[in-house]
Parts: structure tokens; sequence; C-alpha cells
């Protein structure tokens, strides 16, 4: 059943059921931590450095980037990948059904702190089904009289054993754009996706579900999507990621591929009209 963790800040709701174990908060209305019934490990990675502290991101699990991704456009002073992250969501619904399915609702509603890094008017849901396998849902509604644009993903760590003996299925022959090459855009290979080094690509116009296969764990961590059309791989590698104080050591047993729409897949609302994006991850 859920329960309140008495131990550190934010609060947490946890789980633990016959269908997985999970801990969420409402700080980023974040998934941070999932592992379904049948795995001895987590499915999600959740730094051993992440630090819960209001006004920071949470190093791992699920944290949602909106309403832009990676570095504002035109302000570097505004928060990396949207204020979405690292702001008090409302728990709309919190519930467990006979079987140990659990579903939670967060929701988020534009103010005056918002507007301070974004004008738009909005009302955002994020809805959380855990589990054997782990589905969560984006939704955006443009509750203003202007249309606006925005990006948006679910930022997914995936726990691996050693993310230079991984493979990510699913992306071949798909147009990227490049970060670590100045947004360079370029076409991936026929082979599957392998980690030598930091790893940052934003795979555009692709639905394709991505399979993320670990030979030393001996599973295969599969990421479904609806409603979305950006696919992205993330990992720093070592220069990058031992620097990162909330990270360290911790580059070395994730991934992240995110379901996301971004760049040239940027969302469109007209006023009264919104838009759903829904991950699904399983392990096996």
């Amino acid at each position: 059943m859920p329960s309140s963790d008495p131990m550190g800040s934010p609060p947490f709701i946890l789980f633990d059921t016959p269908r997985c174990r999970a801990r969420l908060t409402p700080h980023g209305a974040q998934v941070c931590e999932w592992t379904p019934a049948g795995q001895s490990s987590p499915v999600l990675f959740l730094s051993p450095l992440a630090q819960f502290a209001r006004g920071k991101a949470i190093r791992g699990g699920v944290p949602i980037c909106f309403p832009w991704f990676g570095p504002h456009p035109t302000d570097a002073r505004k928060p990396a990948h949207g204020f979405a992250r690292i702001s008090a969501w409302e728990v709309e619904n919190n519930a467990q059904d006979a079987d140990g399915v659990a579903r939670v609702v967060f929701r988020l509603v534009s103010n005056e702190a918002t507007r301070s890094f974004w004008s738009a008017d909005f009302v955002a849901r994020l809805t959380v089904v855990l589990d054997t396998s782990l589905q969560i849902a984006l939704e955006v509604e443009n509750s203003g009289s202007s249309a606006f644009v925005y990006e948006a993903a679910l930022h997914n760590y995936l726990t691996v054993a050693d993310v230079t003996k991984v493979r990510v299925h699913g992306l071949e022959k798909t147009h990227f754009l490049d970060r670590t090459d100045g947004l360079r855009e370029k076409i991936s290979g026929d082979a599957p996706l392998a980690f030598d080094g930091e790893v940052d690509r934003t795979f555009v116009n692709t639905a394709a579900a991505c399979t993320v296969d670990d030979p030393v764990l001996q599973r295969r961590i599969r990421v479904q999507k609806i409603g979305s059309a950006t696919t992205v791989v993330w990992n720093p590698g070592p220069a990058k990621g031992l620097a990162l104080a909330d990270l360290g050591e911790g580059w070395r047993h994730f991934v992240c591929v995110e379901t996301a729409n971004c760049g040239p897949n940027a969302v469109h609302l007209e006023p009264g009209t919104r838009h759903t994006m829904t991950t699904v991850i399983s392990a096996g």
C-alpha cells in the first residue's frame, strides 16, 4: 500500500505490491524508482549521489523535461530542461486496485512562478500506472487564449550493469541531431547504438520502440511510446559523468532512452486543445 516515506525531503509515495516496488515524489512529479516483479535489480536508475532538495533536479528515475528541452534557447539563466522537474506538483489521485496495480496522477497548473519562466497558460497532468510494466503519460492542455509551442521529454534513466557493453536497438538508419557535435544532423548506421564515450543524440521523426540489450544482467529493457516523434539517447561518458556532483561513477550504470517531442518535433497547441505523450517500459 502507498505510504509516506519519513526519510528525506521532499516527501515520497511508496508502493510494494505483488506487481512491483516503486517510489515517487510530487517534487517534479517524478518516478524515482521502479522494480517490477521478477527482476532482481531496479529497472530505473537512481544515482546514489542524487540530491533531494527544493529547486534541485533529481538525478535518475524519470524526470520531466517541459516546456523546453536542454538549455533555454534564448536565456541561459532559466533552468535547463524547463521548470517542470523542479516544481511542486499536486497529487490529484493515488489509488491501488485489488490486483496491486497502482495509479498516481500529478497536476501542475500555470501560476506566477511558472509565468516567470514561460508566459503560457497550461494544465499539465502526469499519469503513472505501476504494474509489471511502467506506463507514464504526460498530458498538456492549452488553457489560455493564445497558441503556444512546447518541447517535452520523459527522461528515462535505465539501469544497466556496464553502459560500454549494452546496445540500443530500434534507431538504426534514423536521422539524429548530435549534441556532442554542435547539433549537426547525421544518420545512424545499420548497427545498434553502442557507447564509447559521451553519447547525446536527438533522433527525430521516429515513433519506433527501442530495446536496451544488457548482456551482463542478461536483461532486455523495452521502451515503447505513443504521441512521441523524438527519441533522445544520452550517457555523459566518464569525463562529464565524473564531473557531475550528483552522479560520479554512476555514469557507467545507466543509459537514458527518452520519449520526447523536441526540436523539429516540438508540439504546437491551439487554445483549448491538448496533447498526450506516453512511454511504456518493460523488462525481461
